[in-house]
């Protein structure tokens, strides 16, 4: 599993021109997913996530989670991160886990997060997104 963290200001995700979903303060999350995953490693992920210390407190010091500022999560699935460049010049996707077993991962991710407090608005999976975001920072991380 692969996860960019991208702390915001605010993120939406849209699908026909219509929002799906939107957050405040918190993460936009853009979720891999490999067929070598298991759910024992979305548990350990979603709980790294969950206590990550990536805000800054009233001295500006990078010491608050996002449960601490009271921020979301949104999750994006992203395929698309198992790009493999190596060869010539237009990426496989062969790193990635197969539609049905990416979708159920996908979705006992999130579950994890919320089991661990958080509020989670989520993307379509397979559909075509359109992300915005306002990146707060920037501060963007990689969990792998």
């Amino acid at each position: 599993m692969r996860v960019v963290i991208q702390r915001v200001l605010n993120a939406q995700v849209g699908v026909d021109g219509a929002a799906v979903g939107s957050i405040g303060k918190g993460y936009l999350l853009l979720v891999g997913i490999a067929p070598t995953d298991t759910r024992a490693e979305a548990e350990r992920i979603a709980k790294k996530i969950s206590a990550l210390r990536i805000f800054s407190d009233e001295n500006d010091k990078i010491n608050l989670s996002v449960k601490d500022v009271g921020g979301s999560i949104l999750a994006v699935s992203q395929f698309t991160l198992y790009a493999d460049c190596s060869h010539g010049n237009r990426p496989n996707f062969l790193g990635a886990a197969p539609p049905d077993m990416a979708c159920e991962m996908y979705d006992y991710f999130c579950e994890c997060l919320k089991g661990h407090g958080l509020v989670v608005e989520k993307g379509i999976f397979g559909a075509d997104m359109k992300v915005s975001l306002l990146n707060d920072g920037p501060f963007t991380v990689l969990i792998d």
